[in-house]
């Protein structure tokens, strides 16, 4: 079994309304040191087989087909 975590956040440069929102919401808290905030989806992901260069083939691949959209988000696979 291959275990792997995939990182999905916003491209430099697009907008990203819902880490304002976290922003002001910590700052209101009493956050006040906090500069900003950029938030991403965490997938963990198990592969059957032992063959790290197809998983990570077959990671990339769910990737640019579903799990993230290559227009404006950025993605990093981990095999962990």
């Amino acid at each position: 079994m291959i275990k792997a975590r995939i990182t999905v956040t916003l491209k430099e440069g697009v907008l990203d309304p819902q880490g304002k929102a976290i922003e002001g919401s910590l700052s209101a808290l009493g956050f006040k040191d906090v500069g900003s905030v950029r938030q991403g989806k965490v997938f963990d992901i198990e592969l059957k087989g032992e063959n790290k260069v197809e998983a990570e083939q077959s990671l990339n691949s769910m990737c640019a087909k579903l799990l993230s959209n290559t227009v404006i988000e950025d993605y990093r696979v981990a095999i962990i």
